[in-house]
């Protein structure tokens, strides 16, 4: 249930508390000395410290500052014998939870366990929501009945129930975070935290930040402890969204949480035991940056245990249908649609996939009155190169100038879609003003290139 440090110098009475402690369902380690509890500290990571204040070696409320300086999120029972009650209340003054007067019950000391425990999980959950992490326990809707994703969903149904890390692969937009959430939800870990981030979305210097947590004043502007990605996955699952946008020294960084199970936070010294099952994304050939020297081997075998494709929507066309009546249930809408807009959406080619599709559901819904036609179905004029026809026709100048437009054009689409749409970021990216940006997704826009 949770890790108890007992620092209690006589060996029979600690065995007790541990006995007591471990027949209500906690774990318990034993430490004879202050310095023997330094140590175990340092290395475990304890959820609460039962405290005897009189020790062999060091004082009590030395061993509490101790502790306190190396986690200040630590919480304590103090344990003192009768007449040294205004130790105890300097203990409390130190920020120690409760304290028990020698000798005492062991089920008053287990009815105190139990209440710091649950305010210990309550802040937690609080932070869990802070950071607006999603606990799914339905089995999200994977929409579609084509071969195509068939083989997929069969694949997630078979490893779902284990412990094996999985790798999906796919352009953006295909629904890989919905394949991670399925994945979550059919294991056993589904009444645990699902926790995602996106690894291309976060700025390099802050990713550690984030994926880690901080300790206070671990660098300039870190005024509180930061509770990372990870910590907040434990038991659960932890998705990374776009992992081959990881930078070599956080691949190796991964690596380490995957093979040892523990991490330190920035600027911390206690390494972190974690229990996570890691899914990972991806829509880059993460194969080709192993090859190109971007990507460690070692964590490219580590993530693809169970590598599952997620095939683009233009694989899988007669699956448009049932995708446009899940998005018009979603957006609880009455409104119907012609067979002539869905022959529009299946002569598309989709480069965004179903975000894409879901996007222009939208946007028709808004559009039209009571059925859905053609005319509001609004796609790009085009989304590809001239046809060779068309470049044919063009000076040189004018080639070279539409040549330049589409370059810009396509990295800034793809910028925006690794960046979720991030303007700011993506502005960052490209090393342009925000109003820049804007402006050339307008103009490019207006041409049919974005």
């Amino acid at each position: 249930m949770a890790d108890i440090l007992i620092v209690e110098d006589k060996a029979s009475f600690a065995e007790v508390l541990k006995i007591a402690l471990e027949d209500a369902g906690f774990t318990t380690i034993i430490a004879g000395t202050g310095r023997e509890a330094i140590q175990i500290f340092k290395r475990e990571k304890i959820n609460l410290v039962i405290l005897d204040l009189r020790l062999p070696d060091i004082d009590g409320i030395d061993v509490l500052r101790e502790l306190k300086n190396i986690d200040t999120d630590a919480k304590f029972i103090i344990m003192t014998a009768f007449g040294t009650i205004e130790r105890a209340v300097e203990a409390m003054k130190l920020g120690a939870c409760d304290f028990l007067t020698k000798p005492f019950d062991t089920q008053q000391l287990i009815t105190s366990v139990k209440n710091i425990i649950q305010e210990q999980k309550a802040y937690y959950e609080n932070i869990l929501l802070k950071e607006m992490v999603s606990n799914i326990h339905g089995f999200p809707e994977i929409v579609g009945k084509s071969e195509a994703i068939k083989k997929p969903i069969e694949l997630l149904k078979k490893v779902a129930p284990t412990e094996t890390t999985v790798l999906l692969l796919g352009e953006s937009g295909t629904g890989k975070e919905l394949f991670a959430r399925a994945c979550h939800s059919l294991s056993p870990r589904k009444d645990n935290p699902f926790v995602t981030i996106n690894c291309a979305a976060i700025p390099s210097e802050l990713l550690e930040n984030e994926l880690f947590g901080s300790e206070k004043g671990a660098f300039t502007g870190a005024v509180s402890r930061k509770i990372g990605k990870f910590e907040l996955a434990h038991q659960g699952t932890i998705f990374l969204d776009e992992v081959g946008d990881l930078g070599l020294d956080l691949q190796a960084k991964l690596l380490r949480v995957i093979q040892e199970k523990t991490f330190e936070r920035l600027g911390g010294t206690v390494s972190i035991k974690v229990d996570v099952r890691i899914i990972a994304a991806s829509n880059k050939d993460l194969n080709n940056l192993v090859n190109e020297k971007k990507f460690r081997e070692d964590l490219y075998y580590r993530l693809s245990v169970f590598p599952i494709t997620i095939p683009p929507l233009r694989e899988r066309k007669e699956d448009i249908p049932l995708l446009v009546e899940h998005f018009l249930k979603k957006l609880k809408s009455n409104k119907k649609i012609s067979d002539s807009a869905l022959q529009k959406l299946k002569e598309y080619e989709w480069p965004g996939n179903v975000r894409e599709l879901e996007n222009t559901i939208e946007r028709a819904n808004i559009l039209a009155q009571d059925i859905i036609n053609p005319e509001h179905i609004l796609l790009p004029v085009r989304t590809k190169r001239q046809p060779v026809s068309e470049i044919e026709n063009m000076d040189l100048k004018t080639a070279s100038r539409y040549g330049r437009e589409w370059a810009e054009a396509e990295l800034i689409k793809r910028t925006l879609e690794k960046t979720e749409w991030n303007k700011a970021e993506a502005a960052r990216r490209l090393r342009v003003s925000y109003k820049t940006l804007l402006n050339r997704i307008a103009r490019y826009k207006q041409k049919g290139l974005i």
